[in-house]
């Protein structure tokens, strides 16, 4: 799947561990050869701008907004869709992106709620679950797996 439109969804930058692991997997996913953007709520792609403000991790850091009215207006899509969420907000954008997009859903669930919040998803996607809020490692552990079934 190499050369797939791959979109990273990120919600509130509330919990840690959501900006590093966006860059991580940004940076990795790209140099396996995904086109990778990133999209954010203003204060998620804020945090993006200082902790990589040569663009070197994100490449693409675009509104999710916006991003989500062009997958509704059909001027683009994505083929696979990892979704970052700690809190009901999160989920309403993953929900909204699986019943606009033909894109393969990852929800990627942390922060002391992660369980019961991974327990609501309502839609097709596989779910990475952790109930982590400052230590990334686990989650990072989960998506390199991830990265490798979708390398294959």
């Amino acid at each position: 799947m190499t050369g797939a439109k791959v979109l990273l969804m990120m919600g509130c930058p509330e919990i840690p561990i959501q900006t590093s692991i966006a860059l991580y997997l940004s940076h990795k996913l790209t140099r396996l050869g995904f086109d990778v953007t990133v999209a954010g709520t203003d204060a998620a792609t804020k945090l993006l701008k200082v902790s990589d403000s040569d663009g070197y991790y994100a490449k693409k850091l675009v509104s999710l907004d916006k991003t989500l009215e062009d997958i509704i207006e059909k001027r683009t899509d994505f083929d696979i869709c990892f979704a970052f969420m700690h809190s009901d907000a999160g989920m309403t954008y993953a929900t909204t992106m699986s019943a606009i997009s033909q894109a393969k859903m990852y929800s990627i669930i942390f922060g002391r709620n992660a369980e019961a919040l991974a327990e609501t998803i309502e839609f097709d996607c596989e779910k990475l679950v952790v109930m982590d809020v400052h230590n990334p490692v686990r989650l990072k552990n989960k998506v390199d797996k991830v990265m490798e079934e979708i390398v294959k």
